[in-house]
């Protein structure tokens, strides 16, 4: 933070006229210089003094008007400054703004407790300092000024955009089969259960009484199997498949984390429940319709970067195939791709940043529908869903 001189333009030059007006004054013999130079002097001490000497401490507290800012949006931040001093005269405020945002973060300053506020705009996702606030005050004659921090700086977490993405019909036909992933559930009450006849052999624990009276025979629980909408949404973070992290944002990366974000808030939206992995098998997470879910997996996804290495699709998955499952990557090659099988998913998409056309091709045989993402991440859905719609399996 640099650090303001305690002179103003304006100081700076009575101080220079100060001492110009003594020089001459012993040149020449004008005595009348010397009292100007010397006023001078006094002046600009005096008004050093004025805004120098009075203890100032000070409160403030923050308010962003959104739980989380996202990359591309605006929220409108308020600021309450309580000053304790006996008097501090009209200055200037700013409030110090991370890189990750932008925003006209300062105005005037009348010295009374009116909120402050500003809007700050997400420009790049991560957890950032958000702070301290700055108070520049300047003497009543312009000539001395004084920068002082208050506050502690707040953390603000900005999270990756979230799109709106053309529906996912991979519910049925489009899915290559049914996108719902069936399991037998035991023991969870009579709601997943049906009577049948009882058959020699069966155990008398399993015997329905309701349903014995009713039908005036035996009769035996017999589980059914229930339909669980399943979604897995994998992003693949593994450091040899993106940029050299630097001091400047890979965009593919920053595309692909918005599209991890977008597919599993909308395959929520679906009806699905969506788990979100990383490519190490760490779950980032998941969607099962409670309030905080949403957040939680966007905070998560806010502080992501490339790094680490990726283990085998049926490893991350555990056995079981999912319904729509979306695996999102960066520079995939052949060998790569030869490795990289659907594990039995019902509508397996591929986006990946790069695609030779032999890791294409070694993909479709796989069975995964397959697309080049870029920052346009609304069409390459669009061109994905429309290319397994269709029987495709690459959509350019």
């Amino acid at each position: 933070m640099r650090r303001r001189r305690p002179l103003t333009s304006r100081g700076a030059g009575a101080l220079v006229a100060a001492l110009s007006c003594l020089v001459a004054a012993n040149l020449f013999g004008a005595r009348i210089l010397a009292y100007v130079g010397v006023l001078l002097i006094s002046l600009v001490v005096f008004s050093l003094l004025a805004v120098r000497l009075p203890r100032r401490s000070g409160v403030v507290s923050r308010q962003v008007h959104t739980d989380l800012l996202t990359v591309g949006a605006k929220s409108r931040v308020t600021v309450r400054l309580t000053l304790r001093t006996w008097r501090v005269p009209p200055g200037l405020w700013h409030d110090m703004l991370p890189p990750a945002l932008s925003g006209d973060a300062s105005g005037e300053y009348s010295g009374d407790a009116a909120p402050l506020s500003y809007e700050a705009t997400g420009i790049r996702r991560g957890v950032w300092p958000l702070g301290p606030l700055m108070l520049r005050t300047v003497d009543p004659f312009g000539l001395a000024q004084r920068e002082q921090a208050f506050g502690e700086p707040r953390s603000v977490t900005v999270v990756p955009e979230v799109l709106t993405l053309t529906s996912a019909a991979v519910r049925v036909g489009a899915a290559g089969g049914t996108a719902h992933t069936s399991s037998t559930r035991l023991g969870q009450g009579s709601d997943n259960l049906s009577p049948r006849p009882y058959i020699p052999g069966d155990s008398m624990r399993r015997i329905h009484w309701r349903a014995t009276a009713h039908r005036d025979k035996l009769m035996v629980r017999q589980e059914e199997e229930e339909s669980s909408p399943d979604a897995v949404v994998v992003l693949d973070r593994s450091s040899h498949r993106w940029d050299t992290p630097g001091p400047d944002i890979d965009p593919n990366f920053e595309a692909a984390v918005s599209l991890c974000a977008s597919s599993a808030m909308h395959l929520a939206s679906e009806g699905y429940s969506v788990d979100v992995i990383d490519s190490a098998g760490s779950l980032l997470g998941s969607l099962r319709g409670q309030e905080d879910d949403r957040d939680n997996l966007l905070v998560a996804l806010a502080q992501v970067s490339p790094r680490g290495v990726s283990r085998e699709l049926p490893a991350l998955l555990g056995g079981t195939p999912p319904g729509p499952l979306i695996y999102i990557t960066g520079n995939l090659h052949e060998e790569d791709a030869r490795r990289l099988h659907p594990a039995g998913a019902a509508a397996p998409l591929l986006f990946a940043a790069t695609l030779p056309p032999r890791a294409v091709d070694t993909c479709r045989r796989h069975g995964w529908t397959v697309t080049r993402v870029d920052t346009d991440i609304a069409t390459a859905w669009e061109d994905a869903i429309a290319s397994r719609i269709e029987g495709g399996d690459i959509a350019h």
